[in-house]
This record gives structure tokens, sequence and C-alpha cells, in this order.
């Protein structure tokens, strides 16, 4: 199972410790370095100095150098495949990754044509092919991994680690949700659509990539997702107030608010989801993958898990 399989004598605690101090580290500094900044004018004035794709590529940048990184220290230092951080299978299933990234990319794109056609005033017209190709060919090559870091290391590295000092599957999945919405805690947008509503978008976010990731038994749906939700959201709307500023196809102009919108693929699409995804893949016995024991690793959980795990 996608954490019993690291729990036998090679995880190393104080190896494990590093990554996580550092990163959550990190986080917590620049919320402070920033809580008294104005984020919108400091990043206008970055776009003023560097230019928008610059901007863009040393921000997003940096995560996917960080998902290297952590690729890196897992295969070896702690000497585990990259396989088995991503996914409980005998092999990373890709077509889980571009069936979660399809149904959640024509989401995107179809809820923007939605409130474009609903509210035509909010919006204008953003595409400039000169700007916007540069942006593509950047945007493909670092959101992926600007992404897969997130999820490697939320979903993935802190998932199994803490599952394993805890002997838990829901104290895991509670922590790397949590932490995850924290970690947008600095995103101007919170700012600008209210800490609470965003917390809870964000955080309720991690829950369902960290549910998608307990009941798949790997990583896999959640990082088609999550690229998903990057790539064709920064290509599709930029605005003023978000923390991706690109060249895109449309530009939002309204004045930010937050309303049921913003909550409404947590508390009704992302339900939706899970149901859809666990019709596709059969998944069962809800309670135990996500509030059961995690046990030693053995050949025999991987012979059980194994079992109907491969389908479609």
């Amino acid at each position: 199972m996608y954490i019993d399989q690291i729990n036998n004598k090679k995880f190393n605690f104080i190896l494990y410790l590093p990554i996580p101090l550092v990163f959550l580290g990190l986080i917590v500094v620049n919320f402070f370095a920033t809580e008294d900044m104005n984020v919108e004018e400091m990043m206008q004035m970055m776009i003023n100095q560097l230019g928008t794709n610059l901007t863009f590529a040393i921000m997003v940048g940096q995560l996917a150098v960080c998902c290297v990184i952590l690729l890196f220290w897992v295969k070896f230092i702690h000497g585990q495949s990259i396989r088995s951080l991503t996914t409980s299978r005998k092999k990373i299933d890709w077509k889980r990754i571009f069936f979660s990234f399809t149904i959640w990319g024509i989401f995107v794109i179809v809820s923007t044509l939605i409130l474009y056609f609903l509210s035509p005033e909010s919006f204008v017209i953003n595409f400039d092919p000169v700007k916007f190709f540069p942006f593509l060919i950047i945007a493909i090559l670092l959101i992926p991994l600007q992404t897969s870091f997130e999820e490697y290391f939320f979903r993935g590295y802190l998932m199994q680690g803490i599952g394993v000092v805890t002997k838990s599957r829901l104290i895991p999945l509670i922590i790397t949700s949590v932490t995850f919405g924290l970690m947008h805690i600095a995103n101007p947008e919170v700012g600008k659509l209210g800490v609470s509503t965003m917390m809870i978008f964000y955080i309720g976010s991690g829950f369902f990539m960290g549910i998608m990731t307990l009941m798949d038994e790997g990583l896999e749906l959640a990082l088609g997702f999550h690229a998903a939700n990057n790539l064709i959201g920064a290509l599709l709307v930029t605005a003023d107030w978000t923390a991706f500023q690109t060249h895109s196809i449309l530009k939002d102009v309204s004045e930010p608010s937050a309303g049921f919108d913003v909550l409404f693929p947590v508390l009704v699409i992302f339900p939706i989801l899970l149901f859809i995804f666990g019709r596709k893949y059969k998944w069962t016995n809800w309670k135990e993958k996500l509030t059961g024991k995690v046990y030693e690793y053995s050949p025999e959980i991987e012979n059980i898990n194994t079992i109907g795990n491969d389908n479609e």
C-alpha cells in the first residue's frame, strides 16, 4: 500500500527531517517577511524590471528546482525509488495522470468560458501571439515541475513520512492538507479575497488531493489534477491580484470578491470527482484507507494491493 511500502528497516527518520524542516521553515520566513509588504505592488515592480515571462519563470522555477532536489534526495540519500514515492503500483500509471489532467482541464476551460459569456465586461482579451507563445513554452516546461513538487512533497514525502512515524493514515491526511493550505497564505489573492475563504479553498483542495492519493494508493491522479489546474488556469486567465501574472488569453479586470463561486469546487465539484474516480478505479474500503493504521511493509501487502489495482 502507498504509505506502508516505505515502512521498513530502510526508513531513516533523521534523513527524512531536513527536507520538511528547510521547506516549511522557508514558508514561515516568507510569510513574516511579506506580512507588512504589499505583495501585489512588489510583484508589479518585478514585472516592470524583469518582464512578465522572466518574473513568472523565477517564481515558478524555484519550486521546479525544489522538485529536482527532492527527487534527488529521495533517490540517492534515502535509496528510495521514485516509483515508490509516486505509487504503490508496480509502475507509474501515466494513464491515470492524463485522465485526471483531461477531466480537470476540460472543467477549467468550460467554467472559464461560462464565466466569460455570463459576464464579458469582467474580462478583456489579453492574447498577444508574440508574448503568449514564449510564455506557453515556459509554462509547459516549468508548471508541471512546480505542481509535481507540491504533490511529491505534501502528498508524497510528508504523507509517507508522517504516516510511518504516527502509524496512521488520518494524521498525515490532516497535517498535509492544512500545511498545503497554509503554504498559500502569502499569495496576493488571499489578501484580496479574504483569508478565511481562501484557506477553506486551499485546505479543502489539499484534503481532496490527499483523499485521492490514499484511496488510489498513489499520486497519479493528484499529479494530473494539480498540473491541469495550474497550467490551464495560467494559460487562460490572469489578473493583477493573483499569484500568477501571465501573458494569458484573458485578463480578469473585475473587482475581486469571494463568494460561493470560490467554495463551489470544494463543496460540490471535488466530491463529484471523487465519486467519478472511485467508480472508475473501483475504490473500496474507504474508512480503512483514510483512517486506518499503517503497517510494516511486507511482500504480502504488495501482492494484495496490486490485485485489481492496475485497472484501466
